[in-house]
């Protein structure tokens, strides 16, 4: 009756995915153990550098049940990587132009991984089962190909944290597995072909990647059907999966027929240029942020809230302001002359050729309006106050996940039976996630409830770190498929078949 209220006043509730924590077994007389100390728990340790924060968190698997937990987070922001020592190479920066060299990165990368398991007491060696590295600092960049060394960089963290090198990599069979994960894997029935969720990465007509953050649109798209796991959503192929960090990222998948003797998706579309970044730009402009590496995050909780009906009066002065915002934000299919669309190194011509419909976030060219957006959210704070900035950018967000949604609409890349889904703080906070629920509803996309196609996941990376890394493994769960299409079974036997 509580929802019905609600929904009285808000609309539908969006379907949007908090990290739970594990669960504690009692031992009695007060004695309360975590449920990862007990059972059979797959640990993976998501290593990500982004131009914001800087993070590690610690996913566990319950792989009696497949539900995954996060089981401690660290962040660190970006900006504090300590400054280039003499002698040391620049290889990067990240957005708002804070430097970094393979050692610093290195060095930060070995603090925040020593940090995370100290405070879960948890040990590196013993316990930690497998680690995903990934980055979004990719603006500084002169091609995709550059990320391995920044990858290298934070490889080096993790060793020199303690990671054993085999914790890194796919195991060679079933026997390479620790003794109390054999049972659960599947390496000796299946074998692992760089799919991860059921999905196939793209394959360039020349053997390159596409766009610099890959790897990143990767993650997000495994992690959101991981996290859509704890909601009604069927978040299987297709689907389109959109990470709105401080960069955008995300990838597009095909339907597949259930009579297919190759049960996996391909993808079709990938998403690449600026997220997170155009509302920080609003907010420079305020004075309640550092001017030039200042963020959204610093001034508005990364969690969702429900709608404020203090704006509604002035919803017409918020709608102009939005308009006139995304006058300066160019959404489209980035053209095949293009090597860089919002700042990030892309192979548009690449994509072209391959049929990969790469769809692109800019503002201005390669974030020449920045400055205009500065004038512009100063203006919304100094005469109308915080209330309505907020409101504001938790419009503008929301228009550029529909207009990202509408392109690939206008390519015929979303079937009626597509589920959509977001991660990143650019989506799933402040009132964004009502917001596109109701965007989505209003383009009549789905015969059905537009709810049941759409959810929103935070840690979208880790939630897809532990699953590459149980792909990796061959640590399935039948019960619990993420592979496979929406409404469909599990692709597992389909997958021995092909093995034999």
């Amino acid at each position: 009756m509580c929802a019905r209220f609600m929904e009285r006043f808000f609309g539908p509730v969006p379907h949007i995915v908090e990290s739970p924590p594990p669960p504690s077994i009692s031992h009695g007389a007060g004695s309360v153990m975590p449920e990862y100390k007990v059972k059979p728990y797959f640990i993976v340790a998501s290593v990500e550098m982004g131009n914001t924060t800087t993070k590690c968190i610690l996913t566990g698997t319950n792989l009696e049940t497949g539900r995954s937990y996060v089981i401690n987070k660290t962040v660190k922001m970006s900006r504090d990587v300590r400054p280039p020592r003499p002698g040391e190479v620049i290889f990067g920066a990240t957005l708002d132009g804070t430097e970094l060299t393979r050692e610093s990165v290195t060095e930060l990368v070995k603090q925040t991984l020593i940090e995370c398991h100290k405070e879960a007491n948890l040990s590196i060696e013993d316990d930690l089962d497998f680690v995903v590295r990934s980055t979004g600092v990719v603006a500084a960049m002169d091609s995709p190909d550059q990320v391995g060394d920044f990858v290298i960089a934070l490889a080096n963290g993790c060793l020199e944290a303690g990671v054993p090198p085999r914790k890194m990599t796919p195991p060679m069979g079933k026997g390479n597995l620790p003794r109390r994960l054999q049972p659960f894997s599947y390496a000796d029935k299946v074998v692992f072909v760089g799919a991860v969720a059921g999905v196939l990465p793209p394959v360039g007509a020349t053997g390159v990647e596409m766009v610099a953050n890959e790897m990143e649109g990767e993650l997000a798209m495994a992690g959101i059907k991981e996290g859509a796991k704890w909601t009604t959503v069927d978040f299987r192929n297709p689907c389109v999966s959109v990470d709105f960090g401080t960069t955008l990222d995300g990838r597009i998948t095909s339907d597949v027929d259930a009579d297919t003797e190759n049960p996996f998706a391909k993808t079709v579309g990938n998403f690449c240029g600026l997220a997170g970044a155009i509302p920080d730009a609003l907010v420079r402009g305020t004075g309640l942020v550092e001017e030039k590496r200042g963020t959204a995050l610093d001034l508005f909780s990364d969690r969702s809230t429900l709608g404020s009906l203090s704006l509604r009066l002035k919803r017409g002065k918020v709608d102009e302001y939005v308009k006139q915002i995304h006058e300066h934000i160019d959404i489209r299919i980035v053209p095949p002359e293009r090597t860089r669309f919002g700042r990030v190194p892309v192979r548009a011509d690449v994509a072209s050729a391959s049929g990969i419909a790469m769809i692109g976030c800019d503002l201005g060219e390669n974030g020449s309006d920045t400055g205009v957006l500065k004038e512009i959210g100063g203006e919304i704070y100094r005469e109308h106050g915080l209330p309505m900035l907020t409101d504001v950018v938790d419009r503008v967000c929301a228009e550029m996940a529909l207009r990202l949604v509408d392109v690939a609409v206008q390519k015929d890349l979303v079937p009626p039976n597509t589920s959509i889904g977001f991660t990143g703080r650019a989506a799933i906070s402040g009132q964004k996630p009502a917001y596109i629920l109701q965007g989505l509803t209003d383009r009549h996309l789905f015969v059905d409830d537009p709810n049941d196609h759409l959810v929103f996941v935070d840690d979208g990376l880790a939630r897809g770190a532990a699953l590459m890394g149980r792909c990796m493994n061959s640590l399935g769960h039948p019960k619990c498929p993420v592979g496979g299409v929406r409404g469909g079974p599990c692709i597992l036997p389909r997958r021995i078949k092909i093995g034999k």
